[in-house]
């Protein structure tokens, strides 16, 4: 006997009630209208994607980041209000921000 049928034993006029969110996936980043750019530098002779321009809240950019550091199994920072990523990935990380919702802008090459 689980402790849910204990609870039914105890408590026979309950109505148990089975949240249907917790399956779906929650988007609590705040979505804005402008675009996030998203840019191409070289530092040291190594390539970095950079990420500028959200202006929600710092931790909703921080846990952006870590999604996308996690998603693409690369490093990365937060600094300055900007996500920088090292290497190249500015295909796969526009076409992920642009699958969560989000506004993007190429600059550059």
């Amino acid at each position: 006997m689980d402790l849910q049928d204990q609870l039914k034993n105890l408590f026979p006029e309950h109505v148990s009630e089975d949240s249907p969110n917790e399956s779906e996936e929650t988007n609590d980043l705040w979505m804005q209208d402008d675009p996030i750019i998203c840019k191409y530098e070289k530092r040291k002779g190594k390539p970095i994607t950079i990420l500028e321009g959200y202006t929600g809240a710092t931790e909703d950019f921080k846990a952006l980041a870590k999604d996308i550091k996690k998603a693409l199994s690369v490093g990365g920072s937060f600094k300055d209000d900007k996500i920088i990523i090292q290497g190249d990935y500015r295909d796969k990380i526009m076409q992920m921000l642009k699958d969560k919702g989000f506004n993007v802008k190429r600059v550059g090459g």
